[in-house]
């Protein structure tokens, strides 16, 4: 996408916090889901359901063929975009706190912006390079510290973080495929098409990991919010930003989702924010608006303003 085509930012800034608010409660619905469901299935579940309901709005809104013709990458970005993504995530907010997993996905723009200046040719300026540096940085001094503050003190801590990295960097990847093979598709035809890809391919792995004892109906309540509110409906939103707003903003909603994230943990889970996670969670935002490119922008349209 080019900047031409992009929107004005009173144009797309509602569902960009929208989209923040539903993506921070999602870490909430995921570990309800998951301490009955388990990782896999959770996500599995929750790919199925966000299918089942938004392929009837995409069928009633003409969409079936702009999926047709590009059902291959559309059902391929689904798997990088949800499948992989959604189970580490998963795995992971049963070692360590929501909140904490939220900071960590607000790498998301940092692997974005790295992808896209490999794989896309995207230019990094030495600000930009500056930018990855701090953010990465960021993300080492969370980690070193992070067992003394997850909530959920396991062995697998470590682990979980880099499940939560690993992760990130699939959505960083998603970004610029979606932009290489996907511009101009419909963002409803992307949502609908994408689930279905990682529905089916996470269809075994949910058969053959599904519990033994029937999960309650406070796990299922999760399950579907997650389904319809934060993966329907949110990626609606996300793929429609990527459209109006380009994919390096649009990832820049991770900025604000920590935010809900971190309130809906303390709020729900009673969960414990340390001073360093939020100190490291400031380095990661300003590593990543200067990766992203965002603050010069942002300069840029405050300049714009101040000339008569």
């Amino acid at each position: 996408m080019t900047g031409a085509s992009a929107k004005p930012v009173s144009g797309w800034i509602g569902e960009f916090v929208l989209l923040a608010a539903l993506w921070g409660a999602s870490f909430l619905f995921m570990r309800l889901g998951a301490s009955e469901f388990g990782p896999l299935p959770t996500a599995g579940l929750r790919v199925a359901l966000a299918t089942v309901f938004l392929w009837p709005i995409m069928l009633r809104q003409g969409h079936l063929g702009a999926f047709r013709q590009h059902w291959r990458p559309i059902m391929l970005a689904g798997v990088i975009n949800s499948a992989i993504p959604f189970a580490l995530f998963a795995w992971a907010v049963m070692h360590i706190a929501t909140g904490l997993t939220s900071i960590l996905n607000a790498t998301v723009p940092l692997f974005g912006a790295l992808i896209a200046w490999m794989w896309l040719g995207d230019r990094i300026t030495r600000l930009r390079w500056a930018g990855l540096a701090l953010g990465f940085a960021g993300v080492a001094l969370l980690a070193w510290r992070a067992p003394a503050g997850t909530g959920f003190k396991t062995d697998s801590a470590m682990w979980a973080i880099g499940a939560c990295l690993l992760a990130s960097s699939f959505y960083g990847l998603s970004a610029s495929f979606t932009r290489r093979y996907l511009t101009g598709v419909p963002p409803l035809a992307n949502a609908a098409g994408s689930q279905l890809g990682a529905a089916l391919g996470l269809a075994l792995p949910t058969v053959w990991l599904w519990p033994a004892q029937m999960p309650g109906l406070r796990a299922w309540a999760a399950i579907a919010a997650i389904a319809v509110l934060c993966t329907g409906i949110a990626y609606i939103l996300y793929f429609r930003l990527i459209q109006h707003a380009g994919p390096s903003r649009a990832l820049a909603v991770t900025f604000i989702t920590p935010v809900f994230a971190v309130l809906y943990g303390v709020l729900f889970l009673g969960e414990r924010v340390t001073l360093w996670m939020l100190a490291c969670a400031v380095v990661i935002v300003c590593g990543t608006l200067l990766s992203t490119g965002l603050i010069s922008t942002l300069r840029t349209v405050a300049s714009r303003r101040e000339q008569p």
